[in-house]
C-alpha cells in the first residue's frame, strides 16, 4: 500500500491507497515546531489504529513547507521503515513544465497539473482552494504553462478581522444574499461571492489566452462552498485530486 502525504501551509492531508482505491484519509494541522520523532510516533499510531502500519510499504510526499519535508521523510524511514519519493520539478511527469523557472513551481501545483492531464481532457484549469487560491493551467499539448496565485478566502476573512477594529471573526459559509443585511452577511458576500466573481473573470481571461475552452476542475476545502455562485460552473469537483496526482507520479517514478 502507498501512503500519500500532502504538506500544505495550513493542513497536512494524508491518504492510503490500496492499488487505485483511496481507502483512508486524514487531515491534521501543519506544525513546523513538531520534531521528526513527534511526527514519526503520530504517523505510526495513526496507521496502527486502522491496522495499516504493517501494510504500507512506500510513501510519496508533496510539500510546500520546506521545514517539514525532510522531517517527515526521516520520520517515515525511522518509524515505519519506508522510503519516500519527494515530488519536485526534477522527477518524471506526464506533462512538460513550460514556465520561466520550473524550480519555483510548488509541488502541489505540479501534482494538480499532472492529475488534470491524466484524468481529464486538456486544456484544463485546476482551481485549488487552499491557504491560497491557485490556478494551475495545462494546455492541449499537456504543457504546464503557469497559472495564478491569489489570497484564499480564509486569508481574506482573517485580514478583514485583524486589520479592522469593528469587524468580527467568522467562519466561511455560503451567504444567503448578495447585499448583506448585517456585518457578517456583508463580509461573507464580499469573500465568497467576490471570490466567485474573481474566478469567473480569471477563467474567462485564461481561456482567452489559451484560445479555447478548458476543462475546469476544482479541489480543496472551499470548492463546494463557492460552486453555487459561479456563472461558469466547475466541470468537476475532485476533493482528492492532489492525493490522486501524487499517487500517479509515484507510479511513474517507481
Amino acid at each position: 500500500m502507498l501512503l500519500v502525504i500532502d504538506i500544505g501551509n495550513t493542513n497536512i492531508t494524508l491518504g492510503v491507497f490500496k492499488e487505485d482505491e483511496l481507502i483512508h484519509s486524514w487531515r491534521l494541522a501543519t506544525d513546523i515546531k513538531r520534531t521528526e520523532d513527534e511526527y514519526g510516533v503520530f504517523l505510526k499510531n495513526l496507521l496502527r489504529e486502522t491496522n495499516l502500519d504493517k501494510n504500507v510499504t512506500n510513501a510519496v510526499i508533496s510539500s510546500v513547507v520546506v521545514q517539514l519535508t525532510e522531517k517527515i521523510e526521516i520520520a517515515l524511514k525511522k518509524y515505519l521503515g519506508i522510503d519516500s519519493l519527494i515530488i519536485s520539478h526534477k522527477i518524471k511527469t506526464n506533462i512538460t513544465l513550460k514556465t520561466d523557472n520550473p524550480s519555483q513551481i510548488g509541488a502541489d501545483r505540479i501534482v494538480n497539473a499532472c492529475a488534470a492531464a491524466a484524468l481529464y481532457t486538456t486544456p484544463a484549469i485546476v482551481v485549488d482552494f487552499g491557504t491560497a487560491t491557485s490556478f494551475d493551467i495545462v494546455n492541449s499539448q499537456n504543457e504546464f504553462v503557469g497559472g495564478i496565485i491569489t489570497a484564499g478566502m480564509k486569508i481574506q476573512a482573517d485580514a478583514l478581522s485583524s486589520k479592522t477594529s469593528k469587524l468580527p471573526k467568522l467562519n466561511i459559509e455560503a451567504p444567503e444574499h448578495t447585499i448583506g443585511r448585517n456585518t457578517i452577511e456583508a463580509m461573507l458576500s464580499g469573500i465568497v461571492r467576490g471570490h466567485a466573481a474573481m474566478i469567473d473573470g480569471l477563467i474567462f481571461e485564461c481561456e482567452r489566452e489559451l484560445g479555447e475552452k478548458a476543462t475546469i476542475i476544482a479541489t480543496g476545502g472551499y470548492s463546494a462552498v463557492i460552486s453555487n455562485y459561479l456563472r461558469r460552473k466547475f466541470d468537476y469537483i475532485n476533493p482528492d485530486l492532489t492525493l490522486i496526482g501524487a499517487k500517479i507520479l509515484f507510479e511513474m517514478n517507481k
